[in-house]
């Protein structure tokens, strides 16, 4: 069966930046396991242990949110996400005693090898454990499956084909998860963003190449324009005859009332969004983006298409506000200054 891993409650943190309430999380997660999601991800936006300046400070400490969402669970598996430098191994050892299943080892598309003393030591802590190849769009087929191959290499249950900048058109995910499920023994997994408004597309488009797990979220709540929207996917699967186990009503519910007025910049694909999949940009930086262009006075969809240009990623937030400081010098026609 499809396993479907909800994201509502990580991904979903960059679009508040990271304030979730243990009550609102504790409400989210309840739903989702009386729907029976098999999967729920809980961890700071940027994974375990990035509660920082430089990533956004979070309104409670993980620890609080996994063990009150753990609490709840009666059906579904828990995991989290972690970034080698990040997150530790020290961070996988705390997870795994809070009740943490499932952990996901995530790197930039062509760092799969700083990936191996976690993925390691997750298995030797006997997580489930899934590869994360953020950024897929920037490399090749081939060089995505390669890096792929030394995640399985090393351990991983499951890699997945990651679309951080929803940049990725549909030939393109197509042949990136055939490749991938032509290439690998182990299960091969999908995540996206709906930046170009192909979550849903992308996503299905995955399912049918064979994708064993796919992420969503709750009102697609997640960076940029969000991630693939959980209830319209699992209504286009029973369309389509894909078994989930999923019931779709509860999660209908929830999106309406709980996650949508949690929403303080509605999660959509507006103007700024489109910009980050036309550009290809990480989606954790919209915020960041926002704020940057404001302070300075520039457009956004200047400072992200310069970003893109740049082939910035994600761990270099630092750096919007170096773009567009010198947007704004190149405005003003003089030399930007710190």
């Amino acid at each position: 069966m499809l396993i479907v891993n909800d994201v509502t409650l990580r991904d979903g943190m960059h679009a508040l930046s990271h304030q979730y309430s243990v009550d609102q999380m504790v409400a989210i997660a309840r739903r989702l396991d009386a729907a029976r999601v098999p999967l729920i991800e809980v961890s700071h936006g940027d994974g375990l242990n990035g509660n920082s300046f430089n990533y956004g400070f979070s309104a409670h400490t993980e620890a609080e949110y996994i063990t009150a969402v753990k609490a709840e669970l009666k059906h579904a598996r828990l995991a989290a996400l972690l970034l080698p430098g990040i997150g530790t191994v020290r961070d996988l050892r705390e997870a795994r005693a809070l009740g943490v299943d499932t952990v996901r080892i995530a790197t930039h598309c062509t760092e799969a090898d700083i990936a191996d003393e976690h993925i390691e030591a997750a298995r030797e802590l006997g997580f489930d454990v899934a590869g994360f190849l953020m950024m897929a769009h920037m490399i090749s087929t081939t060089e995505l499956v390669e890096q792929a191959c030394r995640m399985e290499s090393r351990g991983a249950h499951c890699v997945y084909v990651v679309d951080s900048a929803g940049a990725l058109l549909m030939h393109e995910t197509r042949d990136r998860v055939r490749a991938l499920k032509q290439s690998l023994a182990c299960e091969v997994g999908f995540h996206n963003h709906n930046n170009l408004s192909l979550g849903v597309a992308n996503t299905v488009i995955a399912v049918e190449e064979g994708a064993d797990r796919v992420d969503a979220s709750l009102a697609g709540m997640g960076a940029g324009a969000g991630n693939c929207p959980l209830e319209v996917l699992v209504a286009v699967l029973a369309r389509m005859g894909v078994e989930t186990g999923i019931d779709l009503y509860p999660l209908i519910d929830a999106a309406d009332a709980i996650v949508r007025p949690l929403q303080t910049r509605p999660v959509q694909t507006d103007g700024n969004a489109i910009m980050l999949g036309y550009a290809g940009v990480y989606s954790s930086f919209l915020l960041h983006t926002e704020r940057a262009a404001k302070r300075f006075g520039v457009d956004p969809r200047d400072v992200l298409i310069e970003l893109g240009r740049r082939k910035m990623v994600g761990g270099q937030e630092d750096m919007i506000v170096d773009v567009a400081l010198q947007l704004a010098g190149r405005r003003e026609g003089a030399p930007a200054s710190a």
